[in-house]
């Protein structure tokens, strides 16, 4: 059994998406090179489900490894 960890995804939409996956470091990796290319970013879930987002509506990306863990935070 995995270890999952709940991420959220806040967009310009005023809406923010909440996604459990299993590398939440290899998330933060894909979302920067995403950016950087003003590509969309892939997220696939724990369940295994894909997502597409568009890198450069991100607002900012929260990883809740705990209860006291802070977000990761983009501008």
């Amino acid at each position: 059994m995995s270890d999952n960890v709940k991420v959220r995804i806040g967009v310009q939409a005023a809406r923010e998406l909440e996604f459990e996956v299993e590398d939440p470091a290899a998330l933060i990796a894909d979302l920067e090179a995403a950016i950087a290319e003003g590509a969309m970013l892939w997220i696939t879930d724990a369940k295994g489900e894909r997502h597409g987002l568009v890198a450069e509506k991100i607002v900012f990306l929260e990883v809740d490894k705990g209860k006291n863990s802070p977000g990761v935070g983009f501008s």
